[in-house]
């Protein structure tokens, strides 16, 4: 993987292509949010409209999985997914490369999921029924439950990294091979990945938290499982 280039410094910081785009979307994104919803009204515009789709969308997604949750998680997993597919589609601006191209950034969105899990599992269930999961059905199986977390982690943000990569890889050595033959087809199989991707990272991440603020239901099935048979 090829270090991201320094564009500049702050104090003893080295600033690199991937920060500074990351933080000039951010910027973007917050400016288009706060000028998209400052004037809400009942007869909304074709905006208005726009934004309500998707955030309805998303919900559904969410409500899809764990029903009585959904607005808890809209905005963890709906900025997750408006996040990534904005920074997957990055790669189409000329001069600029996708920050999920870069294993840093994937492994920061990796690493938040893994705190989320365990900020949303702790606040659903309480610490001690949450931590009772890891010790089920039986305490020999500890070790095993912490190695899946951190090997899901991981392949979460490889995952993620490798396939954007992988795109950007495969359109330039296209391009270089075709020159500008194929540019609309190309183009299409990038939006497409782009938000395939996405859509995957955050339903995994969706569904490690589900899984979280659940394991003491699940648990209680277990034993009374158990206790039946």
């Amino acid at each position: 993987m090829e270090a991201a280039a320094v564009w500049f410094h702050i104090g003893p910081f080295a600033i690199s292509s991937i920060v500074a785009t990351t933080w000039g979307m951010m910027l973007a994104l917050a400016m288009f949010c706060w000028l998209a919803t400052r004037r809400l009204t009942l007869d909304p515009g074709p905006l208005q409209t726009m934004l309500e789709g998707a955030v309805s969308a998303i919900e559904a997604a969410i409500a899809a999985v764990l029903p009585e949750r959904a607005q808890l998680l809209l905005p963890f997993i709906g900025t997750l997914w408006i996040y990534i597919v904005i920074a997957n589609l990055l790669g189409l601006v000329p001069g600029l490369s996708s920050p999920t191209g870069n294993l840093s950034v994937t492994s920061g969105l990796a690493l938040l999921v893994f705190l989320s899990v365990h900020w949303f599992g702790v606040r659903s269930e309480g610490l001690r029924s949450y931590l009772k999961h890891y010790l089920s059905p039986t305490p020999i199986l500890l070790p095993f439950h912490l190695i899946s977390e951190v090997t899901r982690t991981v392949a979460l943000a490889v995952r993620l990294f490798g396939n954007i990569m992988s795109l950007e890889m495969a359109a330039l050595l296209v391009l270089l091979v075709a020159g500008l033959l194929v540019p609309v087809p190309l183009l299409m199989l990038h939006i497409v990945e782009a938000v395939v991707q996405a859509y995957i990272f955050g339903m995994l991440a969706l569904i490690y938290v589900a899984g979280a603020m659940q394991s003491q239901q699940n648990l209680e099935r277990n034993e009374e499982g158990d206790g039946n048979e």
